[in-house]
């Protein structure tokens, strides 16, 4: 579990800088990045789906789905208190503007249809730790039932395809460079770290029979 936790904190940090220094530097990987986001537009599907999926990253959409999974959670663990893995998902939804606006100053990297503060994506950033900790909450209730228990591992995924689908619709649309969705998916990999962490132990159950019953739910 440990070496896992740091695998999806240093690596993605390694990538960011590398990823930020190509940006920042106007480097060969920049310039290839923007001649794969022409080629994307190029292909793009119908607008009004390219913006749809862009939309997905808005705070407004995403926001209400943590905030539902965090009030599911925190209610089905029948604690007074929001147990860590709740806390963990909140501070890391509130780091997403505390990291990217400042990086967004500091990089100053020009947009696709003008203007500077493009990297990185807020918007990728934002699907990135709304969906993922939310899944990431979900998968750590106990579920008894065995299909529920399939359900939920499956949770994981579709955040991360769902995500996938916003970051192309944000170059689809002009809205961003790859590199800037790609550099947001590296922040927001390691929060979701800390809310796995957080979480870390509390979708196993034991045996039936063994140790102490389990609880009515929890997270």
């Amino acid at each position: 579990m440990l070496l896992t936790v740091l695998s999806a904190v240093v690596l993605p940090l390694l990538l960011f800088a590398a990823v930020t220094w190509q940006v920042t530097a106007d480097g060969p990987l920049a310039e290839e990045d923007e001649r794969l986001a022409r080629r994307m537009r190029e292909d793009a599907p119908p607008a009004a789906l390219a913006e749809f999926l862009a939309d997905l990253g808005n705070i407004e959409v995403a926001l209400p789905v943590l905030a539902a999974a965090l009030a599911y959670v925190w209610t089905r663990g029948r604690r007074r208190r929001p147990p860590p893995a709740v806390l963990a998902a909140a501070a890391a939804m509130a780091a997403v503007p505390a990291l990217v606006a400042p990086l967004k100053a500091l990089t100053g990297r020009p947009g696709p249809l003008g203007g500077t503060g493009y990297f990185p994506s807020g918007h990728a950033a934002t699907a990135v730790v709304a969906y993922g900790a939310a899944a990431l909450l979900l998968a750590s209730v106990r579920a008894r039932p065995r299909w529920a228990r399939s359900v939920r591992w499956a949770l994981p995924a579709a955040a991360a395809l769902l995500c996938a689908a916003v970051g192309a619709g944000l170059v689809w649309r002009g809205y961003h460079w790859p590199l800037d969705v790609l550099g947001s998916w590296c922040l927001g990999v390691p929060l979701l770290a800390a809310v796995l962490a957080a979480s870390g132990g509390s979708g196993r159950s034991g045996r039936p029979g063994q140790g102490r019953p389990d609880p009515p739910g929890g997270c």
